[in-house]
């Protein structure tokens, strides 16, 4: 598995959240919402998810290892890492 694309949209205002990220794997697998937020510990990723009936939110798509999410969560980071330092659009 690899991971072709990464496009980061930064998020501009104050809060926890700092970007929302979408990754293309093998060029042919999009994921979108994958969100970078700042923790007590530092950045990391959260993967997409939606609200369930009992008021929990649950993963729409994971990594079902730890090495594929470091992985992902590595190159998000470095990729977000880089946006931080082009211009923002407007």
């Amino acid at each position: 598995m690899q991971i072709t694309d990464v496009r980061v949209r930064k998020i501009t205002k104050e809060g926890k959240m700092k970007a929302i990220v979408s990754i293309t794997i093998d060029d042919e697998f999009v994921i979108h919402d994958i969100k970078v937020i700042e923790g007590d510990k530092g950045l990391f990723i959260a993967m997409p998810s939606k609200k369930a009936t009992d008021g929990e939110y649950r993963d729409i798509a994971h990594p079902i290892n730890s090495s594929t999410r470091e992985r992902i969560q590595n190159t998000i980071l470095d990729s977000y890492q880089k946006a931080l330092l082009e211009p923002d659009e407007e």
